[in-house]
């Protein structure tokens, strides 16, 4: 039996989503963020020394990192399903957004979270007017540009093929589904972008990803 090790409002989210679709049997022990800092508890530390979600354990095999659990499953229990054959475009496409998910989408993501958070963070107050001009020009100069200019180059790839490597929805839009829920939350994503918004509604709306939010329980990216 699969062991998912799942945080709340994380990564493993997704790892939920790609059992359910694949239609293995699995078992979820939860971990809960702190309220305070959102970071994950130390009993993670437990399962895996950088204390981060998701891990699965299969049997006697233990796999970290969402890709690398993406890729493991499917491999094992995918039977060809939810993989482009090899040697093909959608395979060289679908190893591109596998690791364009973590590799590139997610680097401004995460910036614009931090930059969100410095100024709110205990501090003197004589130094917050300062954190707050600091973080408002990092947004205005950096990170907001950058962020548009991931979310046009998606929105053009995802405007060309209903799936991120072909006809067919793959492990890679699986690996997509987090930077997108989170270029939502808080990257500006919004139905300007029409092609990537019916993408994120169509995953929305499948019953496995449907299935995998009961399991999880809520999901939501601040």
């Amino acid at each position: 039996m699969i062991v998912v090790h799942h945080l709340n409002n994380s990564r493993s989210q997704r790892v939920l989503w790609l059992l359910e679709e694949l239609g293995v049997p699995y078992e979820v022990k939860r971990y809960q963020r702190n309220p305070a800092t959102m970071l994950a508890p130390p009993e993670l530390r437990q399962v895996h020394p950088l204390g981060k979600s998701p891990v699965i354990a299969d049997g006697d095999v233990r796999v970290a990192e969402s890709g690398a659990i993406i890729e493991h499953l499917i491999d094992t229990y995918g039977h060809g399903k939810l993989k482009p054959a090899p040697g093909t475009e959608d395979a060289r496409r679908y190893t591109y957004w596998m690791h364009y998910a973590e590799g590139s989408a997610m680097s401004p993501l995460l910036m614009a979270l931090v930059f969100a958070r410095l100024p709110k963070g205990p501090m003197p107050f004589f130094v917050r007017p300062v954190a707050k001009g600091i973080a408002a020009k990092a947004r205005s100069s950096f990170i907001e540009p950058n962020l548009r200019t991931h979310l046009d180059f998606i929105e053009g790839e995802i405007a060309r093929r209903p799936w991120f490597a072909g006809d067919e929805m793959t492990g890679a839009d699986i690996q997509m589904s987090f930077p997108v829920e989170a270029f939502a939350a808080r990257g500006g994503l919004d139905a300007s972008r029409p092609a990537l918004w019916a993408w994120l509604q169509k995953i929305h709306a499948r019953p496995a990803y449907r299935k995998a939010l009961e399991v999880g329980g809520p999901f939501k990216l601040g």
